[in-house]
């Protein structure tokens, strides 16, 4: 049979028969048996106490839903029906609501294409399949497996990405700078009242500070990978810096005076985001980076511009 895809995301107000087919308790089981092995009809009427007829007819609502897969193979008489669930992870999502704001420009960076680092331990990354590198050893960023991380912790330091200036060439005013990131704090294993100071710089002027309240492994990130420890760092919080030409701004919060004026963007090819904690700060907890295939929103960093109609 084909390999099992890893995550399927269900919209609930397009995917009414998906959910109709969750909604029963015996289908429930029959995915929790099958996402352990691989059962035949007659093997999963015998572990669950149910009727063949009865299993049959769950198994072909769960197919037809796309959340169950089958083959039929021989047997020592005649064929039987192997199945298997489609997916490894099932998520009831509600879509984001869209922005109204139409005019700009989005460009994604991986987390590992870093231009600049400083890191002090606990440190390290990751790619969604093994750790790159060493642990606790800041030469590690330098190997150039980090271009595939997925996830990127210090103790203190930074991180700084070079992005295109995507302005230099569009005819219209910018109006927003905004950048996008999944951070956390971070300490040997996890508290979730752990705070750290994150700082953020555009172009090499500091445009404010979030503080963490965490360091998250009360649960598996949506999209962090099996193999990755419990105990280790799961997933952040979804964090919007952005500068107008009022000042900046996070998640909607005035954070410092600093406008978009103050970054000087039309007088440089790249804008130059920085973050990180400072050796300084009030509350040093640290600082994890998620990115592709970690995390819960499985994105990089991400740099928009908006720009006026």
């Amino acid at each position: 049979m084909e390999e099992v895809e890893t995550t399927l995301v269900i919209n609930p107000l397009e995917d009414l028969n998906k959910i109709k087919a969750l909604a029963s308790e015996p289908r429930i089981q029959m995915l929790d048996l099958l996402r352990k092995k691989t059962c035949n009809i007659n093997e999963i009427s015998e572990t669950l106490k149910l009727p063949q007829s009865t299993v049959a007819t769950h198994i072909s609502i769960l197919e037809e839903a796309g959340l169950l897969v089958t083959e039929s193979v021989k047997a020592k008489k005649g064929n039987q029906k192997l199945c298997k669930p489609a997916f490894k992870e099932l998520l009831i999502q509600f879509p984001e609501e869209k922005s109204n704001e139409k005019n700009f420009i989005e460009v994604e960076m991986p987390i590992g294409i870093f231009t600049d680092c400083s890191v002090t331990q606990p440190c390290g990354l990751c790619s969604s399949d093994k750790i790159i590198g060493f642990l606790d050893i800041p030469d590690s960023f330098l190997n150039p497996d980090r271009m595939k991380a997925g996830l990127l912790w210090c103790g203190s330091g930074y991180f700084e990405y070079k992005f295109p200036n995507n302005n230099l060439y569009d005819q219209k005013k910018l109006q927003k700078l905004e950048i996008s990131m999944e951070l956390s704090s971070e300490t040997p294993g996890t508290n979730s009242n752990w705070p750290s100071d994150i700082t953020v710089w555009v172009n090499r002027t500091e445009i404010g500070t979030w503080t963490s309240p965490g360091d998250f492994g009360d649960k598996r990130g949506k999209y962090t990978p099996e193999w990755w420890k419990l105990e280790g760092s799961q997933y952040g919080l979804l964090k919007n810096f952005y500068i107008t030409n009022e000042g900046s701004f996070i998640d909607g919060v005035k954070i410092s005076q600093v406008t978009l004026a103050d970054l000087h963007i039309p007088e440089h090819h790249s804008i130059r985001v920085k973050v990180g904690v400072k050796e300084d700060a009030v509350h040093m907890g640290g600082m994890n980076i998620f990115g592709k295939g970690f995390g819960n929103y499985d994105q990089g960093i991400i740099l928009r511009s908006y720009f006026s109609d």
